[in-house]
């Protein structure tokens, strides 16, 4: 398990801090009705098991990077940042454009980011924007330039068996952004913790189209290209691993969960989250949650979260907030910070 920042500071010193958000969710909706007619469940069944009652799906000539760049310009704008200020650019995926090169290259030339800017993808499936977030942050130190973006985006709908009820019916599209930079003493990013469990690697993958299995008649014919996941797998992984780990994270920043403003978790399922929440005993109404209407919007899920927050202030100078995110790997990644603001983020 690796920890970055001052884990026990309780309170960070000038250090980086999140300066703007933005989001890209595509126009096109797709209800309970649409996506269960496929996968043979009625919206009650959904909405019962999941909570959610529509997700986005995106044009069939979009990419990632399409949406990654809308979401990246939203959060440039929020920050009052120029991409030709950025020393970074990380885009945090498990649904690239291309196998090469990274979908972080063609975002930072879609969004005019100068000759120099380091631009590279992350990809821990849902919790790699939380990867990218902290190692974001470390990077930031050392740089030249001040800035960051950070982009969680992914589409899901190219990569679902529309026939799995167990998959189809929980997943949208989408791209959520952050402008990390200068932090005012005592606000910003002070704790941050990356765990992976790789033993339970199985529990969600897609087995086709790398070099293990590439991409055949034979594997396209198994259904080797379709996204997989064992749900009460993930679901014992969450209480096993995942609830300890943020409440002993928590304490080891000096806090307690009573005193978190807004937990901000990975949009993997409503019920899941109750479940989650309860155990950690997080205040009522202070969970942040956009799943039912945007679904499990993959590595998206956190920073468009955040963005709906900090778009509707609900987010105060001072705040404290949780970010926790966990996925395929399995991996979890944990951030602790005290939020900046005023922030004027958009949606798009």
């Amino acid at each position: 398990m690796i920890t970055t920042g001052t884990a026990r500071s309780g309170r960070p010193s000038s250090g980086t801090a999140i300066l703007g958000t933005g989001s890209c969710l595509p126009s096109h909706v797709v209800n309970n009705t649409e996506v269960g007619a496929r996968a043979g469940v009625t919206d009650s069944w959904i909405r019962g098991k999941t909570g959610i009652r529509n997700r986005r799906r995106a044009k069939p000539d979009e990419a990632t990077s399409d949406l990654a760049v809308v979401a990246g310009r939203a959060a440039l704008e929020a920050a009052g940042v120029r991409a030709s200020e950025l020393a970074l650019v990380i885009v945090a995926t498990s649904t690239p454009d291309y196998p090469q090169p990274p979908t972080a290259c063609v975002v930072a030339d879609g969004l005019g980011a100068t000759a120099g800017t380091a631009a590279f993808d992350v990809n821990a499936v849902c919790s790699g924007f939380l990867f990218a977030l902290n190692t974001a942050e470390q990077m930031l130190k050392g740089a030249d330039s001040r800035y960051a973006l950070v982009i969680g985006a992914d589409i899901y709908s190219r990569i679902l068996n529309p026939e799995d009820r167990r998959t189809a019916v929980l997943f949208g599209d989408g791209a959520g952004a952050v402008v990390m930079g200068p932090a005012r003493q005592g606000r910003g990013l002070f704790a941050g913790r990356l765990a992976g469990f790789a033993a339970d690697r199985d529990l969600i993958e897609v087995a086709g189209g790398g070099s293990r299995f590439p991409a055949t008649a034979e594997t396209l014919a198994a259904g080797l290209q379709y996204f997989t996941m064992n749900g009460r797998g993930v679901r014992d992984f969450v209480n096993t691993n995942v609830v300890p780990a943020i409440s002993a994270f928590v304490a080891d920043a000096g806090h307690r969960v009573e005193d978190l403003a807004h937990f901000v978790p990975h949009q993997a399922n409503g019920r899941m989250l109750d479940d989650m929440s309860a155990a950690l005993g997080i205040p009522e109404g202070r969970t942040r949650v956009s799943y039912e209407e945007f679904g499990n919007t993959g590595a998206a899920s956190v920073p468009v979260t955040l963005d709906l927050a900090a778009r509707s202030g609900e987010l105060a100078d001072g705040d404290l907030v949780l970010l926790a995110a966990f996925g395929g790997g399995m991996a979890m990644g944990l951030s602790l910070l005290t939020w900046q603001g005023p922030l004027h983020a958009r949606v798009h």
